[in-house]
């Protein structure tokens, strides 16, 4: 499974914002042929992709390179997979996917680029569930192919859609908040929440992150630099909660050793799920420890 506590975009069309990737440290940077680009734009920016990531190549990027397509109902989304497919790119991004069958020209061309230009990390796809239909079928579209590694729950659309009146609190997406995420877990992939679109409000980018994080979401979109450092660290584990963790795994050990199965470890009652819990947090912190020494 991929690490995701950040999907970072910058505007294809946009070549120097976009050189500015390895300025900042993302678990995924996505060129963004949809909405960050003007509908007049995008065909020059698609002829432009393949000189950016080869620029971006070689540069030292610390997470990987993905491209943002757009919706498959448009009439550029063929031609974006054809160029974005010709690149170098770790992956593409598909917005508002609300079928199976929008999958099946990303998967047809990710098919013959692993046969062509297989590499030792394969490629991947990470889905957009930010339409009524998208998050109506999130569990069918969660399970749909192996290299669909992460979903991310669009919020904004969503809630257009549907004609809610956006809060802070975000309760009015909350349940469909909640479906995304749910399915994603069922289906072990990675889920990412959603974004905040106050950009000068720091403090609701922290709380929105914590709440994401709270819920189970393992990163967060984000769309300023600022941000990152923010969602990196929510979505990783604590020093305190990795050493509580591995406390509470060895005592548990211990236990197990002398025919216990739930124990009473620092005034909480610890069971099985409870060191899973504890599992999945140690071996998180020590992928991306992996990761930062890599």
């Amino acid at each position: 499974m991929h690490t995701i506590r950040s999907l970072f975009f910058a505007p294809a069309n946009r070549a120097d914002l976009v050189a500015k990737f390895p300025r900042f440290r993302a678990d995924c940077y996505v060129i963004d042929l949809e909405d960050g680009t003007p509908p007049a734009e995008k065909a020059a920016a698609r002829s432009g992709l393949h000189a950016l990531v080869s620029d971006l190549r070689r540069s030292e990027l610390p997470g990987t390179l993905t491209i943002r397509v757009n919706e498959p109902e448009s009439d550029h989304y063929l031609d974006d997979l054809t160029a974005a497919w010709q690149t170098d790119a770790d992956g593409i991004v598909i917005p508002k996917l609300e079928t199976i069958e929008q999958l099946y020209p990303a998967l047809h061309w990710l098919r013959r680029i692993e046969r062509d230009r297989p590499r030792r990390e394969p490629r991947f796809i990470v889905g957009g569930l930010e339409s009524i239909n998208g998050v109506a079928n999130a569990a069918a579209l969660c399970r749909a192919h192996p290299q669909l590694a992460a979903v991310y729950f669009g919020a904004e659309d969503l809630a257009s859609e549907l004609g809610a009146r956006r809060t802070k609190e975000s309760m009015e997406v909350l349940y469909a908040r909640s479906q995304v995420l749910l399915h994603a877990k069922a289906a072990r992939i990675v889920a990412i929440d959603q974004a905040v679109v106050e950009i000068r409000d720091d403090n609701h980018f922290e709380q929105d992150a914590q709440t994401g994080r709270s819920m189970g979401y393992d990163g967060k979109i984000c769309l300023l630099p600022r941000q990152l450092d923010v969602a990196n660290r929510v979505f990783r584990p604590s020093a305190s909660d990795v050493d509580y963790a591995r406390r509470l795994i060895a005592r548990y050990a211990d236990a197990t050793a002398k025919g216990i199965g739930t124990i009473d470890f620092e005034g909480k009652m610890i069971d099985g799920p409870l060191l899973k819990r504890a599992q999945r947090i140690v071996a998180l912190a020590e992928r991306l420890d992996a990761g930062a020494s890599a």
